[in-house]
């Protein structure tokens, strides 16, 4: 007979092995890999993420209607931004609109489906901190394959993704290898350099979490992520990926302890040192990005777009005129934001933004009240890389490039998770959860600054009663 334990163990199985699944569809397969018969919407990873939203539709009609939860204000921000798209999708079509319109929108509709069965699969599917943290470093390490693949790509000077030939799946767009002041701009299984270094900048603070924090596995497993995404990171030569770097380390550098803080923030700052040395035309090019930022033809195309997307948006300044109607050949604005202002709105583009600033708020303000210093760790991890993928889409339509929204919507719905597994601060005298958790060290070396106390409470009340009544 199936006893409750041995359900619970086999959805948590189930449910991991699921989103184990979805990231390697996500990372493995170049995203330019689709099913033809099905177009833009015919990436494995986007039918994966589409059949994680009709499972998890299916297991809130299961659901006993009679059980109550804490709530859950990720997935409540999620449920306002795809009322949105709803209904911007239903303007759009009740308007005149082109014919070559129709499909774009219709694609839009289903890729944010498919983002969003992925964050609630990870959101209501995860049952444990224990899980929380297994996710996080399967996470981390096939996301670092994915940044040896681009480090592959820097000392080859080829695509070499080129040579994935997959049965069933048609290459929808040729590559080729990209090259700025005469560097190769690395993008691994990604569409772009782009978004490879975007995706990387939410990646690097979860493997980081997951080097901090051993769980039984060696020095290499721990930090072997941290290697490949940090050194793909550095060779990416795109600047948005540098922005999003400097935003999570900022974030890491002001959470952490200080110890912890001076050792990894050292260990960075000597690696970068190493870099300029090694690489001195990497350190010139990076500087001159930024110092040259007046005469860049991508930054007068940015800055250019502004105007052209005010004519869009007065049109439909409320819900815009459709998600995925906004066609390249009007404009390409290179801003996810400025995109979705004239496509979903100024309530679209709220809604949306209410989703990673709910989980940032809310991870912030929870990890105050949280004794387990690997659980703040998370949090905090989370937190980085929300932020710097938010920030990360401001210079580059992230909506247009499915593997660096399917990494974001994945980490929201971690986010979620963690939230919901921990005390409410509504409700401060709940129990904490059970969670098995590893003191997390700092960088090879001892360090105290963050070791848990993990023996129960009600333990340590027990020996100190037998020391002072004289059993031994």
């Amino acid at each position: 007979m199936t006893t409750a334990r041995s359900r619970d163990a086999l959805r948590t199985t189930g449910v991991l092995a699921w989103l184990t699944v979805y990231l390697v569809l996500l990372f493995g397969i170049p995203s330019r890999l689709v099913f033809h018969p099905l177009g833009s919407a015919g990436a494995p990873s986007t039918l994966f993420g589409l059949a994680s939203a009709l499972v998890w539709f299916l297991a809130q009609l299961w659901r006993s209607a009679s059980v109550a939860g804490p709530r859950r204000p990720v997935r409540i921000a999620l449920t306002y931004f795809l009322v949105t798209v709803g209904i911007s999708y239903v303007a759009a079509m009740t308007r005149p609109i082109d014919s070559d319109e129709i499909s774009p929108a219709d694609v839009a509709v289903l890729v944010v489906i498919s983002w969003s069965g992925a964050l609630l699969t990870a959101h209501d599917g995860l049952t444990k901190l224990r899980d929380v943290e297994v996710l996080v470093r399967r996470f981390a390490f096939i996301g670092g394959l994915m940044a040896l693949v681009g480090l592959a790509q820097y000392v080859t000077k080829q695509p070499l993704v080129d040579r994935i030939a997959i049965p069933g799946l048609t290459a929808v767009s040729d590559v080729s290898a990209a090259f700025r002041n005469g560097l190769v701009r690395i993008s691994g299984t990604a569409t772009s350099p782009i978004e490879f270094g975007a995706l990387l900048s939410i990646l690097l603070p979860l493997a980081l979490h997951g080097a901090l924090h051993p769980a039984g596995r060696g020095f290499l497993r721990r930090w072997f992520p941290v290697a490949t995404i940090s050194l793909a990171l550095a060779l990416s030569m795109s600047r948005s990926a540098y922005i999003g770097l400097a935003v999570c380390m900022v974030v890491l550098l002001v959470g952490w302890p200080p110890a912890l803080r001076w050792r990894v923030g050292g260990s960075f700052v000597v690696v970068a040192g190493v870099l300029a040395a090694g690489v001195p035309r990497l350190f010139s090019s990076v500087r001159g990005m930024f110092s040259g930022v007046k005469d860049d033809p991508s930054i007068t195309s940015r800055t250019d777009s502004y105007a052209v997307a005010w004519q869009f948006f007065t049109d439909a300044p409320w819900f815009g005129r459709g998600l995925g109607t906004f066609l390249p050949k009007y404009r390409i604005f290179d801003n996810n934001y400025l995109g979705l202002l004239v496509s979903g709105g100024i309530v679209g583009t709220v809604a949306f933004l209410a989703i990673p600033i709910t989980a940032i708020v809310v991870l912030v303000r929870r990890r105050r009240r949280w004794a387990d210093p690997q659980s703040r760790d998370l949090a905090l991890s989370l937190v980085a890389g929300i932020l710097a993928g938010a920030v990360s889409l401001a210079f580059f339509d992230g909506f247009g490039f499915p593997m660096t929204m399917g990494t974001l919507f994945l980490a929201l719905g971690i986010a979620g998770a963690l939230i919901r597994l921990h005390p409410s601060d509504r409700d401060p005298d709940r129990p904490p959860p059970a969670v098995d958790v590893e003191p997390p060290t700092a960088l090879p070396g001892p360090s105290t600054a963050l070791t848990p106390r993990t023996e129960p409470l009600d333990t340590r009340r027990a020996r100190r009663v037998g020391s002072t009544d004289g059993s031994r």
